[in-house]
């Protein structure tokens, strides 16, 4: 079973920065690509970013630019660092690993830009 745990959101202000952990056990979050995504109220959720499990790095069009994704040198936490944050950028965020048909997902954390 993987267990992914989510932190780092809350209130930010326009044009802040805000950096999200994700926490994973077991070795299929370790050994796997890992990514984030979003969703805003009402809305469908969305890919964010994703880094592969040979560190490849890749940002949604929409953050491209003001987004960063890494982990750490267990490869048991993954983040993602957003600069120069817009109101549209509110939205729960969640830290995701798939592997062999199966999504696995943490419970998210809020992200609200103020303007």
């Amino acid at each position: 079973q993987v267990k992914l745990v989510e932190s780092g959101g809350g209130l930010v202000q326009e044009g802040g920065s805000v950096r999200l952990s994700c926490t994973g056990s077991g070795t299929i979050f370790s050994r796997n690509g890992k990514a984030w995504y979003r969703q805003a109220l009402g809305k469908e959720r969305e890919w964010v970013a994703t880094i592969a499990a040979g560190g490849a790095r890749m940002c949604a069009a929409s953050v491209k630019g003001r987004c960063s994704i890494f982990k750490d040198n267990t490869d048991n936490t993954v983040y993602l660092q957003l600069n120069s944050l817009k109101p549209e950028d509110t939205a729960r965020y969640y830290c995701n690993v798939h592997f062999q048909g199966n999504d696995y997902w943490g419970q998210g954390t809020m992200v609200t830009v103020s303007s």
